[in-house]
């Protein structure tokens, strides 16, 4: 539908879907205001779906200005300054995970990423106890919540009685039980825990602690929302790009080489030692990881809605004025898939983002939207490509992987 919309009537276009107004925005030279728009003019408030796995006390369930606030509490956590005391726990978590995995064998790469993104995630974003916690009936109840709230039909009837919102609340419920129990348990201790840098208190302790700009701390349900709006953060990009990546890899045998050489490289060069800054010089592997992710963005499609009328001025130098009230559409897999962007956009090419091409920074500012933009651009880029480079980097030294499956199809 898209695609016949767009050929026929250009790069904005409006179509009425149960008499609401729909304006898709095709293309970076048009989706400036999208990305950058005030709170004022474009309204954020689509995510119903993520406030009934989160909660109503966290994130989109709130007015912009309390939103912000909490937002300033990721971006903390997610500074470059942290990512580096992020490292050692993770390879920790990496390494144990994988040496379960014996000689040789058969896994579900889907499955075994899912299951440890799930531990990474609780270990470095939250603490040592949630970590604890994270037994495979955790990991099981946090995939339930994950698959049946961001399926089709729950993001856009969140609160229909269906079986898969009914398997999301179920699930919702049972973790709160148990993050609840772990914060009321580290209140009533009284006990600091202190994240891998022994200077700064962990994750947790910093959510409990934090104070929003009128002094009021946060509540035990703000905390919990916090704590599984993190998790979610941290798992679920991360692990359907560690699938796709390795998916791309193994049926890339070019790319595959190049990847395993790379490691092969900086082995040479600074040992088995892995590190903030070796992470740093993994450009092939960033390459293939982020070529991944702009074929398969793990939001295939954005939408705001429209408080105060403004105007787009598209790639044919044409102006169109968006309506107060029309729901507007970014459609991000579409985006990426612009041939006048992205070069034989269908092949599997992580050159592309090279030196020399770098196809998604001549194309403008807003070409490559797997991780958003502008004022809204996700806080975690950083974190999650530094996660997914620890989990390849490792596999690639530490096994010889081949595809026996077909290769996957999207779901």
């Amino acid at each position: 539908m898209v695609m016949d919309q767009y050929t026929k009537l250009g790069s904005v276009f409006t179509i009425s879907l149960f008499r609401v107004n729909i304006t898709f925005l095709i293309g970076p030279e048009v989706s400036g205001h999208f990305y950058s728009g005030l709170d004022s003019e474009v309204s954020h408030n689509m995510m119903d779906f993520s406030v009934a796995m989160i909660g109503k006390e966290v994130g989109y369930a709130l007015d912009a200005t309390l939103r912000n606030e909490q937002q300033r509490f990721f971006s903390d956590a997610l500074k470059p300054s942290k990512l580096r005391s992020h490292i050692g726990p993770m390879l920790h978590e990496v390494e144990s995970y994988f040496a379960k995995w014996g000689q040789q064998g058969t896994v579900d790469l889907k499955h075994e990423f899912e299951r440890l993104l799930v531990l990474i995630s609780a270990r470095c974003l939250i603490g040592k106890e949630v970590r604890e916690k994270a037994d495979d009936d955790f990991v099981t109840l946090f995939d339930e919540l994950i698959e049946n709230g961001v399926n089709l039909t729950s993001v856009l009837f969140p609160y229909a009685p269906t079986l898969a919102n009914f398997r999301r609340d179920r699930a919702r419920v049972k973790l709160v039980e148990t993050l609840t129990e772990i914060v009321r348990s580290r209140k009533s201790s009284n006990q600091v825990e202190r994240s891998s840098n022994q200077d700064e208190k962990d994750v947790l302790q910093k959510r409990i602690d934090c104070k929003y700009r009128d002094g009021r701390p946060t509540t035990e349900s703000e905390v919990i929302g916090l704590i599984t709006a993190f998790l979610l953060a941290g798992k679920h990009t991360s692990s359907t790009t560690s699938t796709w990546t390795g998916a791309h890899l193994l049926s890339n045998r070019m790319w595959l080489l190049a990847a395993i050489q790379e490691q092969k490289e900086i082995v040479r060069k600074h040992g088995y030692c892995v590190d903030y800054n070796v992470l740093q010089e993994m450009d092939i592997l960033y390459c293939c990881i982020k070529e991944a992710l702009r074929m398969h963005p793990s939001l295939v499609v954005n939408s705001r809605k429209v408080l105060k009328n403004f105007t787009v001025r598209c790639k044919e130098g044409v102006e169109y004025e968006i309506p107060k009230g029309h729901t507007i559409v970014s459609p991000i897999l579409f985006n990426s898939n612009l041939p006048y962007i992205y070069k034989k956009p269908g092949m599997y090419d992580p050159d592309r983002f090279g030196p020399g091409r770098e196809e998604d920074k001549l194309g403008g500012k807003f070409s490559y939207q797997a991780f958003g933009g502008g004022r809204h651009s996700c806080t975690g880029e950083a974190y999650a490509y530094m996660q997914i480079k620890v989990i390849w980097s490792h596999l690639l030294r530490n096994f010889e992987l081949k595809l026996e499956s077909p290769f996957p199809n999207t779901n």
